[in-house]
């Protein structure tokens, strides 16, 4: 049965939209006359609806003007709810239709609800799940739908389903944990350049008017000071222009092969970050592979996906090569140990693993032992950044004090008492 996007109006005048079955848009007028809703419009919500070609509808490019901004994207954790909600559906013996159907009517997001929409009438149709939600990779990625088709060849989809909410869960709350660790020192990086700007720009020249007329050789601290200070104030818009196109262009080499090379390898020789970037991804490679193994997907298949999920350049590189030594016939563990990137607590434990037939558990362990270790250094750094943060502040206030206070107290040492 076809689904309809459509627009209407209720008896008391308020305008609402949704998504609803119905064998044509005049079954569907009378469905929605029946509720109490007056049609205005109506369309099919096929797959041009939400692809980002030019044929889109009005109300697509109204969702993902939305998600371009942040507001109407679908989220780790509205897609989690989904995905457990289904498979809660399908584990009380629902037929998939049928779960989609009462999926589409439980997800208040607009874009998710528009795309399981289109992926229930594809399903409706014929084709498999997987390749329904295939056609929206913006939403569900190659991992998602490569577990998805894995549980449909085995029969076990609903299982499969509740790994995937896991795995998304779990990717979700250590996103929130590094923003809400973040968030603070963000705040108060943001708070202290507003500060110092407003000191450089307003009242540091003020201040120094009284040194224009002294006969009296400046500290190299107030020169500097007077310096950055007169810059601030006459070439203030070079500053607005200048440091946006310095970003801009950093992050454009960035995206260039060379460049994106040169950064990964510096975020993991990073003092401090690069060991906690280090960890966050091999938990992640650890978490993914361990999933997509329980799940059913070839070994072979899992490492090509692991490998697009690794953002950082050189850990994938090393993935890639795993593969091809596996398709080789060598273990997983030995070219892990050889690229160096890897601790030997991870292939130490994958070696067991691929010993022993435990490949899956042993990858849950390393996943959930990099996972305690993340959120305890988490926890260290960000106990440790408020206090280190408050005093970068306050010598940087202690230095504007006294390249200002030295003057007046040199000028003091040569009036006649």
């Amino acid at each position: 049965m076809p689904v309809f996007e459509y627009s209407g109006l209720t008896e008391a005048g308020k305008n609402v939209r949704g998504l609803r079955d119905a064998e044509s848009s005049k079954t569907l007028r009378l469905i929605l006359r029946k509720d109490g809703v007056f049609l205005t419009e109506a369309r099919s919500a096929d797959a041009a609806a939400i692809a980002n070609g030019p044929s889109r509808s009005g109300m697509a490019r109204e969702v993902d003007v939305g998600a371009a901004l942040g507001f109407g994207g679908v989220s780790a954790q509205d897609l989690a709810i989904c995905t457990r909600q289904l498979a809660t559906l399908l584990g009380a013996g629902i037929t998939l239709v049928e779960s989609l159907t009462a999926l589409v009517d439980q997800v208040e997001q607009a874009r998710l609800k528009k795309i399981l929409g289109v992926v229930k009438q594809k399903v409706n149709e014929g084709s498999s799940l997987a390749d329904a939600l295939g056609e929206h990779p913006k939403v569900f990625t190659n991992l998602y739908v490569n577990m998805i088709r894995a549980g449909e060849s085995s029969g076990a989809l609903d299982v499969v389903l509740v790994r995937l909410a896991d795995l998304t869960e779990a990717q979700a709350q250590l996103k929130n944990k590094l923003i809400g660790a973040m968030l603070y020192p963000a705040i108060m990086i943001v708070v202290g350049i507003a500060i110092v700007t407003i000191l450089f720009i307003v009242v540091i020249p003020k201040v120094t008017k009284i040194f224009d007329d002294m006969n009296v050789a400046l500290p190299w601290t107030t020169r500097s000071l007077i310096i950055v200070s007169t810059f601030a104030q006459n070439y203030w818009y070079l500053i607005l222009i200048g440091v946006p196109l310095m970003i801009i262009g950093a992050r454009s080499w960035v995206k260039t092969p060379k460049g994106r090379t040169w950064w990964d390898r510096t975020q993991l020789k990073a003092p401090v970050f690069g060991e906690l970037i280090r960890m966050l991804a091999i938990s992640r490679f650890a978490k993914t592979l361990s999933t997509l193994l329980a799940s059913g997907v070839p070994l072979l298949t899992a490492m090509d996906i692991v490998k697009n999920i690794v953002s950082n350049t050189l850990l994938a590189g090393v993935i890639e090569d795993a593969r091809d030594a596996i398709r080789e016939g060598e273990s997983i563990a030995a070219p892990l140990k050889r690229s160096g990137h890897f601790p030997p607590l991870v292939y130490h434990m994958i070696a067991i693993g691929e010993k022993s037939g435990q490949l899956e558990q042993m990858l849950e362990n390393v996943s959930r032992s990099y996972d305690s270790q993340v959120e305890m250094r988490i926890t260290a750094m960000t106990s440790l950044l408020e206090p280190i943060m408050i005093v970068g502040m306050g010598i940087g206030v202690a230095f504007i004090v006294f390249s200002i206070l030295m003057p007046i107290m040199q000028l003091n040492t040569f009036i006649p008492k």
